[in-house]
């Protein structure tokens, strides 16, 4: 069955993503550089000599920025599939999570600051800021007063037994 032209451009843009990484593209425009400066005295360093550079790395870069979009575009969806599946796996993760680069800034600003005041909470308590379950910040800071309540009756209660002795 013939590839069909999209698996086709797939194939190239992966291939040239792959070979233009490589130590031998760099050495290629490396010797283009070193070639193009060697001609310069021959060209008496024209005009037409240095537009000749100019055109060829303006079209060169245009062309990578493309490529590095599109193979970054591709690791970011592969690397959120990845960790999709592990918060999915996770027993009391939390499935907000899942997705969450489909938020806007400000959404993902204010689950920023969620999770940064449950570890502010968690230095308080002296305890790990990752929760063993799904929970939401007004449990844990419920959760934070009631063992500071009960830490609190129990010094009491130790200096009191203590005064009687």
């Amino acid at each position: 069955m013939p590839k069909k032209r999209s698996d086709l451009l797939e194939t190239f843009s992966y291939q040239v993503t792959r070979l233009s990484g490589s130590s031998y593209a760099f050495l290629l425009a490396l010797g283009a550089i070193v070639i193009w400066a060697i001609t310069g005295p021959l060209f008496g360093f024209s005009n037409t000599w240095q537009l000749v550079i100019n055109t060829g790395t303006t079209i060169v870069t245009f062309l990578m920025v493309f490529l590095i979009q599109r193979a970054q575009n591709k690791d970011a969806v592969a690397i959120h599939l990845k960790l999709n599946e592990i918060v999915a796996a996770m027993e009391g993760a939390s499935n907000r999570l899942i997705d969450i680069e489909d938020l806007s800034e400000s959404e993902i600003g204010a689950l920023h600051n969620y999770y940064r005041q449950l570890i502010q909470l968690a230095r308080k308590t002296k305890t790990s800021p990752l929760p063993t379950r799904s929970r939401k910040l007004d449990q844990a800071t419920a959760e934070n007063i009631r063992k500071n309540l009960r830490s609190s009756w129990f010094r009491l209660k130790v200096t009191v037994l203590s005064c009687r002795q």
